[in-house]
């Protein structure tokens, strides 16, 4: 788990460090500029994201775990493919663990009653990575349920 946050730190310090601007190679290149985009807007069709699933989306971008964690319910849950976190200083720790310094990038998301799913690719560290689902239960405009699989 260390390891994301650490390869997440590196690539930041590649970001820091110009490699974006053109030192390094092109693998360099392409991983730090797409760790410095701003995530796409919603599909029109879809209209706007939630904003509590945005401020959680915003918060791993400045890979802030605590901004990640208030997002939440104080007594939140979420089930990362399978596994409960429970609370927010327990989503906190799992956060600042496994999820900051990763890459998100939405790809869609649908709109329900009482919250909204989301299709992303997650990149651990800002590298590879995966698609996955997200379904987010909101009330009160804070996260009281997070469901997370593999799509």
């Amino acid at each position: 788990m260390r390891k994301r946050a650490i390869v997440g730190a590196a690539a930041a310090v590649l970001v820091a460090g110009g490699v974006a601007a053109g030192a390094g190679s092109d693998f360099q290149r392409a991983v730090a500029t797409d760790a410095i985009q701003p995530l796409p807007s919603a599909p029109a069709s879809r209209g706007p994201l939630d904003p509590a699933a945005r401020r959680y989306l915003d918060a791993v971008a400045a890979g802030d775990a605590d901004a990640l964690a208030a997002g939440f319910a104080p007594d939140g849950l979420v089930i990362d493919v399978g596994r409960e976190i429970r609370g927010r200083d327990a989503i906190r720790r799992w956060a600042a663990d496994e999820v900051i310094g990763g890459v998100y990038t939405l790809l869609d998301h649908t709109p329900r009653p009482g919250g909204v799913t989301m299709l992303v690719r997650f990149q651990p560290g800002g590298v590879g990575g995966f698609r996955a689902n997200y379904h987010f239960d909101i009330t009160d405009g804070l996260i009281t349920k997070a469901t997370l699989e593999y799509a």
